[in-house]
Order: C-alpha cells, then structure tokens, then sequence
C-alpha cells in the first residue's frame, strides 16, 4: 500500500466513490418507487441527485477517519497487521457515535471492531485457501 499521507486521500477518494455509487443505485430505486406513475423516472433522477452525493459524503468520513486511525496505529505499534483495522474500525464506529453519548458510543465501537474483525477474518482465511496446493495431484 501507499505510505499514510497518501494512502488517506486514496481511501477518502474511494470510499466517496463507493458511495455515490452505491447510494446512487439505492436512491434511484428508492426515487422511482416513491414516485407517482407516469413520472418515475424523473422522480428517480431527482432522488439520485439529491441523495447520492451526501451519501458518498458520509462514505468518505468514515474512510478518512479510518484511514486516519489506522496510520496512527501503524505508527504507534510499528506493525502492519489486522489488528490495525480492527482496531481503527472500533475507533472509527466510536468516534462517529461519540455525539449520541457514552452507552452509543461503546455500542458502535464493539460493531465496528466486529464488522472489521470479520472482513479481516474472511480476507484472511481466502488468502489461506487459495494459496493451498491442490490435493490429490501427483506426478504421472
């Protein structure tokens, strides 16, 4: 990866893109399932482009500050390991949670740290099966 100055643009880069996306095909269909019949697909223009760019907005928050919290554990710890994100994913629910009071705050740091913990686990264990040698070949 990147070094941290660039790798936080790069990851509030995607995540922004990654939400505009994304909440442009949600609120598309959102937009022309609320609209009256006859004026859908207007309807679902307007949705996506009101809506849209506030969600890509609200994705590239919670990027930035994960990526911030992460180079911050990279540099404090000196290590580059899952335990990073799981970490910066905790602080990260926390931290965005932290206007609603204690109890949310906690609330959102266990969810994000699990949530990190399993894209951590599932990226770990694919890595491991596909890097396995096939079974059973043996040489004619």
């Amino acid at each position: 990866r990147d070094p941290c100055p660039y790798r936080i643009i790069e990851d509030i880069g995607g995540a922004f893109a990654f939400g505009a996306i994304g909440g442009g095909v949600w609120h598309f269909g959102k937009g022309a399932w609320n609209s009256p019949k006859g004026a859908r697909l207007t309807g679902a223009i307007a949705n996506t482009a009101a809506r849209a760019p506030i969600m890509g907005g609200q994705f590239a928050v919670w990027g930035g500050l994960f990526a911030c919290c992460d180079c911050s554990l990279s540099a404090v710890r000196q290590k580059e390991d899952p335990w990073n994100s799981i970490l910066s994913g905790a602080a990260t629910g926390g931290i965005l949670a932290a206007r609603a009071g204690p109890k949310a705050m906690a609330s959102a740091a266990v969810v994000g740290g699990v949530i990190l913990a399993l894209i951590e686990g599932m990226g770990i264990w694919m890595n491991n099966y596909f890097a396995m040698p096939p079974q059973g070949m043996e040489d004619p």
